[in-house]
This record gives C-alpha cells, structure tokens and sequence, in this order.
C-alpha cells in the first residue's frame, strides 16, 4: 500500500533529524504523533524503517534505500509548489512568440534579452516567419504574439499599429550613393537593386514609389530576408533597399544607409489573439519591444486597433 505525503514527511525529517524529537519540533506535531505515523508507514509497507534501541532509531537498509528518492519526490513537490506560486504573480512559465525575419533580427534579440532579465523563469518560444505565418499562428492560438509590417489580413487577431520606419537604401560606405544625403528613384537606375518580392509589402511600396516617380524599377536580385540582402551589398551585388527594421538587422561596420524619397513609411504592427486574455509576461514583452523601438529610432504610429 502506498505511503501518503504527511507520512513520507514524518519519515523524511526523521531520517533527516535522526530522532523523533527532532522531527516533531521541525513538523510542530507531539512526538507520540510522530510514532504513531511511523508505525502507520510501516504497517502499509510490510517492513520496518528504523530499528529501535531505546530512544535511538537506526534507520534499516530499506529507509537507506527510500531516503533519497523521498529527498527527490519533496524537491519535485517544492518545485511545482514554487511554479504554481510564480505562475499565479504572471512571473513564469512560456511566452510564445511570431515574428517576420525582419523584426526577429534587429529589435527582437535586445527585446528577449532584456525579457529574460525582468522575468528569468519565463521561457521563450520564438517563430521567425512570414507574415502569413505569424497571423496563422497567431489565429490558432498557437502563440501569444505576433508582430508584422504592413496590412494584415487574419480576423481573429486583434491588431496595434506600434511603429514605422523609412524605407532606406544600404550600400557600402566607398558606394558613390554614399556621398549623398538621400537618394530617389532616378538615382538608382544604373545600379543592381536587390530587394523584396513585389507579393511582399515592401516590394509593393517600392512600385508604388518608383511608379510615382516614373522610374521603371529594376529588382536585380529578390530576397526574402534582410541579411541575405545586407549580405549581397557586402559582396558587392548591388544596393539593397529595405525598411527601417531589414536596415537595422542587415547593419555592419562597412555599409552604410540613405533615406529613400520621397519619404516613405513601413508600418509595424503587434498581433494578440481575439478571444485570448493577454497575460502579465505577453504585456511586460510588449512594452519592452515597444522600448527597444524607441531606443532605435522607430516613429510610433497614433494607436490603432481593428
């Protein structure tokens, strides 16, 4: 018959004690209740745990054996007990979180860092995908928050215009673009331009702003993620031009940025599920990312909510 937990107790401390003296000053129990559970834990294993030479108990090959998995058993018990209670604080268990490449690379790392500061016993699930992606996961309430640039088109999601960015373009910094203060369309017609897909939101505001200014736009090569685009301007295949967010993730010492005109803003946007209370550790995780935004430069949006 098994043990219950009082009595897995009195035998702990017992044993820990080595008297039932001591274990009924730790417990704040009768010494007779101490031996009356020990006799009771006996009873129900069908082998003595201490053999007693007067007020001495020595504890038999069986208790040595049971000690330390007893020891185990109260140490998972102690730790499920402080969960519950951290858990009940909103200070820990699992953020889930979606992000496109773009935001994952440049403000989320400091974000997550400064996250697992605030909230150490919080851990982080992070998803870097398309936009299409992070709205799914967001939907099926797979994760707690999303975040996207540009229109979003999922209904169960709640969405908040956070910050924009200028469309920029990167280039090494020997780049004869570089001597300039910014750059327009009709300046990049000689030059390998990379840039997102024309199905992506930024590739559909680059047609919009070449259109405008009547330049036939010219995609020399088509990436889907910032780096891979930082990383062709470093090799020398051309100029990237990319949002504030792929601008800050694709940055390194020998490129350099110009704003793109006429100015033109990238919108990004912090998905939560519809139908799903936000939780203390998605909040501080949100305020945060908010904070590292605005430690970059980001302009926030006027808050907008669909």
């Amino acid at each position: 018959m098994l043990l219950s937990v009082r009595e897995l107790e009195v035998f702990r401390h017992v044993m820990q004690s080595g008297s039932i003296t001591g274990a009924a000053r730790v417990l704040h129990i009768t010494q007779p209740a101490v031996s009356k559970m020990l006799q009771q834990a006996e009873a129900r294993l069908g082998f003595s745990l201490f053999l007693r030479h007067g007020r001495t108990l020595r504890p038999t090959a069986e208790a040595q054996a049971l000690f330390p998995e007893t020891l185990s058993a109260f140490a998972a018990f102690e730790a499920v007990q402080r969960l519950a209670g951290a858990l009940q604080g909103g200070v820990a268990g699992t953020l889930s979180i979606a992000m496109i490449p773009s935001i994952a690379n440049s403000i989320l790392p400091p974000t997550i860092t400064r996250f697992r500061t605030r909230l150490p016993e919080v851990a982080v699930v992070l998803h870097a995908v398309p936009a299409p992606e992070v709205v799914r996961l967001v939907e099926d309430h797979r994760v707690e928050l999303g975040a996207v640039i540009g229109p979003v088109g999922g209904r169960e999601v709640v969405v908040s215009d956070v910050c924009a960015t200028r469309l920029g373009c990167l280039m090494p910094a020997t780049h004869p673009l570089a001597a300039l203060p910014a750059v327009r369309p009709e300046d990049l017609q000689e030059w390998p331009l990379i840039a997102t897909s024309s199905h992506w939101p930024l590739g559909a505001q680059l047609n919009v702003v070449f259109a405008d200014a009547n330049v036939p736009l010219k995609i020399a090569v088509t990436v889907d993620h910032a780096t891979v685009a930082g990383a062709l301007v470093r090799s020398g295949a051309g100029v990237a031009l990319l949002d504030g967010f792929g601008l800050l993730s694709a940055r390194s010492p020998e490129l350099v940025s110009r704003p793109l005109l006429p100015h033109t803003m990238s919108t990004a946007r912090i998905l939560r599920p519809r139908y799903r209370l936000t939780s203390p550790p998605t909040e501080t995780f949100r305020q945060l990312l908010l904070e590292v935004a605005a430690e970059c430069g980001m302009v926030f949006a006027a808050p907008s909510r669909q």
